[in-house]
């Protein structure tokens, strides 16, 4: 009887190690999926060869998560409004348009609606323009979310009275091509080449003498962008 209770004792001991030893498992491998600071491979290098592009990043593509990616991953964090922490955690991930294995992809019927609208705003105003000016004009869509004194929606801001002409004049409806589509999606992941502007215009055609007034922040081809 004794050394029956004995066994039944080790093997209940054995259970909870082998229990235990596998919520440290999970928990280290869930830890591990994050690229951080000593992390190497492809997902590493997907995450500096979108920083450089997006002006984050000035380092090298070689896979390897160093203090500058490092650097580059927590400004793009504070750009985007995520925790400041220099990991690319999956929200960091899906923010950089990167499929993580431990991602969230619930909202991206929104988000694919969102680069849809916003690549026709792209097309409608500012093709022809510079690839940087239309990743530019997207920015600036997304800048008048973030304020307070624009709708707080994509949708809102696009169609806000009188705010685009592509709007007025129906350009808002044609089909857009593959660099205004790559543009929204560059801008909806947080490259902002206009540096923070919430308006832009052509100098050589604008009439409103307000807009002159606003201080500008950069010229990307022929438009000029202003807070």
């Amino acid at each position: 009887m004794f050394n029956k209770r004995k066994r039944l004792i080790k093997m209940i001991i054995l259970i909870i190690t082998i229990m235990t030893i596998s919520i440290i498992f999970f928990k280290i491998s869930k830890v591990e999926a994050l690229s951080k600071y000593g992390s190497r491979g492809t997902e590493v290098s997907k995450i500096q060869e979108k920083l450089k592009r997006w002006g984050y990043y000035n380092g090298s593509v070689d896979g390897i998560y160093g203090t500058q990616t490092v650097s580059a991953v927590k400004k793009f964090q504070q750009k985007n409004g995520l925790t400041v922490d220099g990991i690319a955690g999956p929200k960091t991930l899906a923010a950089m348009g990167i499929t993580s294995s431990g991602s969230n992809s619930g909202s991206s019927s929104t988000n694919s609606s969102d680069i849809n609208l916003l690549s026709h705003l792209i097309y409608g105003e500012s093709r022809g323009e510079p690839y940087t000016g239309q990743v530019a004009v997207g920015a600036v869509i997304l800048n008048r979310v973030k304020s307070s004194s624009f709708p707080n929606t994509i949708a809102g801001v696009i169609y806000q009275k009188g705010a685009f002409d592509a709007v007025s004049d129906g350009q808002i409806n044609l089909n857009p091509d593959s660099a205004s589509k790559k543009a929204a999606q560059d801008a909806m992941n947080g490259w902002d080449p206009s540096y923070g502007a919430i308006y832009y215009f052509n100098p050589s055609t604008a009439t409103n003498k307000w807009i002159w007034s606003r201080p500008m922040t950069v010229t990307i081809g022929k438009h000029r962008f202003c807070k």
